[in-house]
């Protein structure tokens, strides 16, 4: 299976889309500049504490007030609370935390109001980014995140990733990451570590030490709240979670993030430098890998996926809901039963793709369509597995009810990805009716007028309909011709199939909208 990354950057948000087989299975996008994500480490200060919760809020800066829960504290917070007073103080300056005596372990069954009291100054980390109305989740066990390990200070613990399913490859990297961990130091060891030299191990703990050794300055001069050490950007970060040998192309239109990428990624495997590639045509990237069509066909209430079969996905605030539909489909000789077990399996890998997708998280409920058969509702619970096994997020899933019915749980550390796929019609607005067509011509001149004699812009493209833009560019009296002629400014007109007849944009020299 080829997998190809790509990724449009703009001035405002960074969009990554990832395919398999050329299909869309993960999107994602930032916003230039973002703040709270999963990974980030910050210096925040306890604001309230919640004794019925057995909880905090702590002021990370977020405009909600972040939830601490007690047993997110970890074993350690005694040892992260020393930590962070003898860095703060100006007459000790840490260097290493190997030379802290740890102190013992927090009670499981404590209370937060024990540890913690308003003003307090506490070390937190993302573990859920700001979701609907509520602000980030967070947690005090500490982690710095690469590519084949995750370094914990203050931990002693060694673990092996449960996806490598060799127990001697287990026991060797679990006894090798052993010899070279830090003092006071734990390490996660994550899949891509599998089959991997001591030297590269080695070498990547010392990486991510030095990165968390880089804070300990940082956090003596630092008043809450405060980023302490922010994960890397979001690309960066997708490519560190999900490469794999198999990755044919990493596809980026910017240069400078394009050659951060490449750095990053010969760092972890050199040879694949080269599958890093500079995005250089004149059609926005998406539409050119056919990227803005699968999305407009995969988002929305109703979503086809083989032979007229298709699902209905609802989105309440407690679950999603997920009903398959046979819809017209039928295949001659096969009885309701077998038809039914055909199009539940097709729908499972749908399903399947859908959840990465959007990343959908919480509780998925799944309507199959009614298999009487009890073998029939087992096979289609162990395909679901297999197919939700290249799903990273954690989830679990039950197997089908009598009904018919599955249940799955899938972590959410991140908002849904939710794209409205049906627009209100941009030329009406909703009310059915349109402005005459004649005069679709002189409105687009005058907001061109508007922009190059008024607000005196350098460069203008302007996007259209195929037939709108014929219409502005042919023969030599054009408009187009005769904008240039009267403002002696050059109009890029360029066709953008996803625009209806009369609708139309403007984008500056930086490649934004511009608004009239």
């Amino acid at each position: 299976m080829s997998s190809d990354l790509i990724i449009d950057v703009s001035p405002s948000e960074i969009v990554i889309a990832l395919l398999e087989n050329k299909r869309l299975v993960e999107l994602g996008r930032e916003k230039s500049g973002a703040k709270f994500a999963v990974g980030d480490i910050y210096l925040g200060k306890v604001k309230k504490i919640m004794p019925s919760l057995n909880a905090a809020f702590i002021d990370v800066g977020y405009e909600k007030d972040a939830f601490l829960h007690y047993l997110d504290l970890g074993p350690q917070f005694s040892t992260l609370s020393k930590f962070l007073r003898l860095v703060s103080s100006r007459k000790n300056k840490i260097t290493s935390i190997s030379r802290i005596q740890p102190e013992p372990d927090i009670n499981k069954d404590g209370v937060a109001a024990g540890l913690l009291k308003v003003g307090q100054k506490v070390l937190v980390q993302i573990a859920k980014e700001p979701i609907s109305t509520k602000g980030p989740r967070l947690t005090s066990e500490l982690s710095i995140a690469g590519r084949n390990l995750v370094l914990m200070p203050f931990s002693d613990k060694v673990s092996v990733s449960q996806k490598i399913k060799s127990n001697e490859e287990k026991t060797r990297l679990k006894n090798l990451v052993q010899s070279i961990r830090p003092k006071r130091y734990g390490v996660i060891v994550r899949t891509a570590a599998e089959d991997k030299k001591v030297a590269e191990l080695d070498q990547e703990i010392k990486r991510l030490l030095e990165k968390w050794e880089s804070t300990f300055i940082k956090l003596g001069r630092m008043n809450p709240p405060g980023l302490v050490l922010g994960e890397m950007d979001r690309a960066t970060a997708l490519i560190r979670d999900i490469y794999h040998p198999n990755f044919s192309n990493i596809i980026v239109n910017d240069a400078a993030i394009a050659e951060e990428i490449a750095l990053y990624l010969e760092s972890i495997d050199p040879e694949k430098r080269k599958i890093v590639k500079l995005y250089k045509g004149r059609q926005p990237i998406f539409e050119h890998y056919n990227i803005d069509k699968q999305i407009k066909t995969s988002f929305g209430k109703t979503v086809s996926f083989k032979n007229g079969a298709y699902l209905i996905i609802e989105h309440t605030e407690a679950f999603h809901v997920i009903d398959v539909n046979s819809g017209n489909r039928a295949k001659s000789g096969m009885d309701q039963e077998a038809s039914a077990l055909d199009v539940n399996l097709a729908a499972c890998d749908e399903i399947a793709r859908q959840l990465r997708l959007r990343d959908m998280g919480g509780i998925i409920v799944i309507d199959f369509i009614d298999m009487n058969q009890a073998p029939n509702r087992h096979k289609v619970f162990e395909y679901m597995k297999e197919v939700m096994a290249a799903d990273r997020t954690k989830h679990n899933i039950l197997p089908l009810s009598k009904f018919c019915l599955m249940q799955i749980t899938r972590q959410r550390v991140r908002p849904e990805e939710h794209i409205e796929t049906a627009e209100v019609c941009p030329i009406c607005k909703g009310s059915g009716k349109v402005v005459p067509t004649v005069l679709h011509a002189d409105e687009i001149n005058n907001k061109v007028t508007y922009i190059l004699k008024d607000l005196n812009k350098l460069k203008l493209t302007l996007k259209a309909h195929p037939f709108v833009v014929a219409y502005l560019t042919k023969g030599w009296r054009s408009p187009r011709n005769k904008w240039f002629l009267k403002y002696f400014k050059w109009v890029r007109v360029r066709v953008n199939p996803a625009l209806s007849l009369l609708e139309y944009q403007f984008l500056d020299e930086n490649k934004e909208e511009i608004i009239l």
